[in-house]
């Protein structure tokens, strides 16, 4: 663990301190999953941005650490949930390390079993605690099996900026911010060279089958935007299955590379930095892109934006939806992890000249 920053010494109750004037220390806790942890951080981002007195520390796992390196104000703890902090025992032993850091207030940006126990710490500790309210009955609703009305519930970054206005900061998320590109890492100048075409992303996988647009139609869509000629197709996915399918797709076509397996982490946020536009399904590349204002084509199947977790900003015609006059019960899932028996194919009702029309329009 690092040393524990100083603090200013705070008199008064929280929700009577002058908005900018205390210099807190906000520990903010968001653990998993990469797109979740992703739209943390244009809310730190503006959170920042309004109150630059604050310090903010982020407990996440250590390979989400390249997400908050250049957001001033903010540093980085890894909670090593695997290993040294695992069990109810090793979240004591992080619950007194964290307590080292001498931590004003927490924003539980997460809300599950690890982190309330954590809580449960703190707590004794005499140290405000809020967390995330998941909406978790108005999604239930929003996901039931029978003809129904959806209507949107919040964004995910409504829902994360909530908890910073119950502790005195509210995040006005609509305030403008420059966001620079980074370099693009000499690995990936190798691998994709000099052109002048635009760089279009591509991220095909998703965790959830029930999410993935299906791989044959997308190689239709790669073929048109390929002839094209008018856009270098960047692959990107991880693990040695995907890497596979990846390698042998990009092989097939003249624009079209594959970094899946080739890039770390950080090294894919720089090239991701760099692209004209990006396509993705509902999954964690598409909040990468938008985290620098790149346009993000999403592709939902038996998820649905309404649900909270479209990428940061982005317009709702970038939001490819299945057809849902043939599929009424759609969403049937929050997170894609569940089948709903006739709707296997939902995915198949979005034509691929869709896609590509929507490609070419924005980028």
């Amino acid at each position: 663990m690092k040393k524990a920053f100083k603090r200013n010494s705070i008199s008064s109750p929280l929700g009577e301190m002058p908005k900018a004037e205390k210099d807190l220390h906000i520990l903010v806790i968001r653990l998993s999953a990469m797109g979740d942890v992703a739209m943390c951080v244009p809310v730190l981002r503006r959170l920042v941005k309004q109150y630059p007195t604050l310090k903010i520390t982020v407990l996440t796992k250590a390979f989400f650490t390249p997400f908050f390196d250049d957001i001033p104000n903010v540093e980085v703890l890894v909670a090593d949930v695997k290993n040294k902090h695992k069990g109810f025992l090793g979240l004591a032993k992080l619950a007194f390390q964290l307590r080292e850091f001498n931590f004003d207030v927490v924003a539980d940006l997460h809300n599950v079993l690890r982190t309330k126990i954590l809580g449960f710490f703190f707590f004794f500790f005499g140290i405000k605690w809020k967390s995330i309210d998941k909406e978790r009955a108005e999604k239930k609703e929003l996901t039931k099996l029978e003809p129904k009305t959806i209507q949107p519930l919040k964004t995910t970054h409504q829902r994360y900026a909530a908890i910073f206005a119950n502790l005195g900061f509210p995040v006005d998320l609509n305030q403008k911010i420059e966001i620079p590109k980074y370099s693009v890492p000499k690995k990936a100048q190798e691998i994709l060279g000099k052109t002048p075409r635009k760089w279009l992303g591509i991220a095909p996988f998703a965790a959830h089958e029930a999410k993935m647009y299906p791989l044959d139609l997308m190689e239709k869509v790669i073929a048109e935007i390929d002839r094209s000629d008018a856009y270098e197709i960047i692959l990107f996915g991880g693990g040695k299955k995907e890497t596979e399918i990846l390698n042998n797709l990009a092989s097939k076509y003249k624009n079209v590379e594959s970094l899946a397996g080739k890039l770390s982490f950080k090294e894919e946020l720089q090239v991701i930095s760099n692209l004209d536009a990006m396509l993705s399904m509902d999954s964690g590349n598409g909040h990468m892109a938008a985290l620098f204002q790149i346009p993000v084509i999403t592709i939902w199947g038996a998820t649905h934006p309404f649900a909270g977790f479209a990428p940061f900003q982005q317009p709702k015609e970038n939001q490819l939806l299945p057809d849902l006059e043939k599929y009424p019960l759609l969403p049937t899932s929050i997170y894609g992890n569940k089948s709903v028996e006739g709707y296997e194919n939902v995915m198949r009702s979005i034509n691929p000249i869709q896609i590509t029309k929507q490609i070419k329009e924005i980028a």
